[in-house]
Parts: C-alpha cells; structure tokens; sequence
C-alpha cells in the first residue's frame, strides 16, 4: 500500500490522529503530491489537519487551482494564519496565479505593510529580477561588530527566507558587500563587519531578466543574489530555490518552442484539450504553409524528375539529413547562448567551428552513402555523383544556418528557441531541393 492509499484509508475510516501523526512526518512536497491524487474534496480536510508551519509549506508546493480551492473554503482568520506564515515572494507569487476575486481576498485579509509590499513587486515587469525576489533579508551595517550582528540575526532571522548570507548596507540602504554567517561564527566578537565583509558582492538590478540572474546563481555558486536599483541601493535579494524555479520554467518554454509549441504554465494533464490544440496549431499552420515552398520547387522540376526518376527516391533522405544536421547545431548554440558561453560577438567564431564539423559530417556521410549507392542500390555513377554533391552541401548549409539563425535572432530580442529544428527543417528543405537539382541539372542535363 503506498502513502496516498494509506492516507485515504485513514480518511475513510476517520482516524485523524494516526493520519494527522503521517502527515506531520511528511515533507511538505510529497504532502503536496498527494493532493494531487486525491479528490478535491478530500483536500480541505487533510490541510485542516496540518500544524500550521507545516500547513504554510504545504500550500506553497501545491498547483495553483488547490490553492484557489483552499482559499475559497477558507475563513478569514484561516486565511489570515496561512498568510502570516507564508515568505513575501511565495505570496506574490501566489497572487499572480489567482483569479481577481481570490486576490481580492488575499489583500483584504493582509496586514497594510504586506499590501504595499506586494504592490510593489507586482509593478515590476514578469520576467525582471524584481518580480522574483523577496524583501526579507537580514541586513547589516560596517560599523557593527560580530557581537552586535548576531544578536540582530536572532532577533529579526525568523522572519527572514534565508540568514546564511547577511548583505551589510549603509544608512541610505546602499549596498556595501556581503558576509556570511560562517564568518561570523568564526570570528572574534569584537570585530568589525567592514573588516569581514565580502567588498565584490555579485548583484542584479531589479529590471535585469530573471533568466539571466538564474544563470549567475549556476555561474557563481550563489545560494542567494541581492536586488539593487539603478542607484545601487538594496531592495530585495532572490534565493536559490527561485532561481531553481526559472531556471525549470526556462527550460521547459526552450524545449516546448523548439518543438513549436507555445509555452504554458500549467502542467500536461492539467491543459484541457482545447489549450493543448490551440498551443499548437498556430506553428502547425505557419510550418505548412511555409514547408509548401517545398512542393513548389518540387512541381518546377517535376519535367525534369520525369525524364530521370531515380532521383526523386532521394529527396526524403536529403532534406532529412538536411534538417537533422542544422537540429542538431541549432540545438547547440541555442543551449550555449541560454548559458552565456555564446555571444553575438562569438558569431564568425562559431560559424567557422559549424563549418569544419559540418565538412567533416559531411564527408563522412557522403563516403558512406556513395558506396550504399553503388553497391547496394546499383544507380549510375553520375547520379550517385549529384546525390553524394548534394548531401555534402546541404550538411554544410543546414549547419551554417542552424548556427546563425539563433545568434541573430537573439540580437534582434527574441527568443533564439523558435529558431530550433522546425523552423529550420523547413528552410533547410527548400535549400536542398534547389541545390539537388541545380547539382543535377548541371552534371546530368535535366
């Protein structure tokens, strides 16, 4: 019997003692992956049962129509309780999922301060730095001593999301540097924070695209990343399991734009079949009107095709080979301009690399389709010729392309995803058409 099962017998049987003693031993996602199981009527009770902290962490991990339900059913002073426990960035981020109504409520059972602050994250843009990052940090000042900072950690950390770095700041709040709660254990009492304090503290404006602050954290090794505004002055910091949440949303949006779909934030079984159709028959549409250029380049030569129609069994291994070598490189350099590894300024650099290994893939294949060529399928020498010309080509042009699409495009400020393997398949295709019976035309006179 798994733990689902034996929490909805407990249920059935009404043994909230022995289910409420389960639950307390449970970690707050797997608590929350059980709601997911189980019927939503069912869910109200088994939260109720919760210790409050526990209770907190649980609604947190929960998908944001469990939430809704809870919060509909909630009383006020319920709501209230859960509010209290929760970090200021899990209720904006709580908030921005919700329904007007449910936000209504949310803010009218907030404490004013709680309001303002959230109005405040709320202005900055989605994907900014700002929308992502919490106001509850501890912060210090230089001229304190290690004695004096700890007793203010105590005082003030357990309202805090994370005291293991402390950011020290001046009376106007700009940021000075950093100093982490090892330094301080390991110090003497009496000793400054501007002696032990980290003067290179790594930070982020609050405009700054959260991406790219995700990617300082992998980059840095950071556990958190404080938020500065334009005059340097600090204004939040973004915890690790933030950046763990973008860096997971980022890469699901890649992986789904690079197999043309259009991203959505909810989870497969979750998108009901209408949203699942409508994310996908726009880029169905655009790559089948685009990939009938194809069958126009076709129909142009179709006189040709007809005087030497060996080589029409051909095309599909040339334009697959085609579009599987630029997936291949688009791919690449889409994962290596999201890391920061590549830049525009890398782009003749990168060209060049595409170029060799795309000479070398190319030569490869063509040896070994020109022996399968002669030997197996036994066409002419001079037909094995166009075919194995026209593969070394379009490998090198698929490449090529497949390399600079994605650079460019992210120049110009769009996502580099969209320019993956569909997109490119589909222009790469009509390339090789033109180049295999140019080739053709000009070795065998169609």
């Amino acid at each position: 019997m798994n733990i689902c099962e034996l929490i909805l017998k407990l249920l059935e049987e009404k043994n909230y003692s022995e289910l409420k003693e389960l639950l307390i031993e449970m970690n707050p996602a797997d608590i929350s992956s059980v709601f997911e199981e189980i019927a939503s009527e069912k869910i109200p009770l088994l939260f109720r049962l919760l210790p409050k902290v526990l209770a907190a962490e649980t609604f947190v991990e929960m998908e944001a129509d469990a939430q809704e339900l809870l919060i509909t059913g909630f009383s006020d002073n319920e709501l209230r309780e859960v509010l209290d426990e929760l970090y200021l960035d899990d209720t904006v981020d709580i908030v921005e999922e919700m329904p007007a109504n449910v936000v209504k409520r949310i803010l009218l059972n907030s404490d004013s301060d709680t309001r303002q602050m959230i109005n405040e994250i709320l202005k900055y843009p989605d994907d900014s730095a700002g929308s992502i990052m919490t106001i509850e940090y501890v912060s210090l000042r230089p001229g304190m001593t290690v004695e004096e900072s700890i007793k203010r950690i105590r005082r003030t950390g357990i309202d805090k999301e994370t005291i293991y770095t402390c950011y020290v700041t001046d009376d106007n709040r700009f940021l000075k540097g950093s100093v982490t709660i090892k330094s301080l254990l390991l110090a003497e009492e009496s000793d400054k924070i501007a002696d032990l304090m980290d003067k290179k503290c790594i930070s982020v404006h609050t405009l700054e695209d959260k991406e790219e602050v995700a990617n300082k954290f992998n980059k840095y090794d950071l556990l958190a990343i404080p938020v500065v505004d334009v005059e340097n002055r600090l204004v939040g910091i973004v915890t690790f399991d933030d950046a763990i949440d973008v860096m997971q949303d980022e890469a699901t949006e890649d992986m789904k734009k690079m197999a043309a779909i259009i991203p959505s934030d909810k989870s497969y079984f979750k998108t009901s079949v209408f949203e699942t159709w409508k994310a996908r028959m726009p880029w169905l549409l655009l790559l089948m009107i685009s990939a009938t250029f194809t069958g126009m380049i076709i129909t142009s030569f179709e006189n040709a095709l007809a005087t030497c129609t060996v080589l029409t069994a051909y095309i599909p291994m040339l334009m697959d080979t085609g579009g599987n070598s630029g997936g291949q490189t688009s791919v690449t350099i889409i994962r290596a301009l999201s890391l920061g590894e590549v830049e525009f300024k890398d782009t003749m650099k990168a060209v060049w690399k595409e170029f060799r290994v795309s000479l070398a893939c190319g030569i490869t294949l063509t040896v070994c389709n020109f022996v399968k060529l002669l030997v197996f399928d036994r066409v002419e020498i001079m037909i094995a010729v166009v075919i194995c010309i026209t593969l070394l080509m379009t490998v090198i042009i698929a490449k090529v392309i497949g390399c600079i699409l994605p650079i460019l495009t992210k120049k110009l400020g769009f996502d580099p995803a969209v320019m993956a393997s569909p997109f490119i398949t589909t222009m790469v295709d009509a390339i090789s058409l033109i180049i295999y019976f140019k080739v053709a035309s000009a070795l065998i006179g169609l």
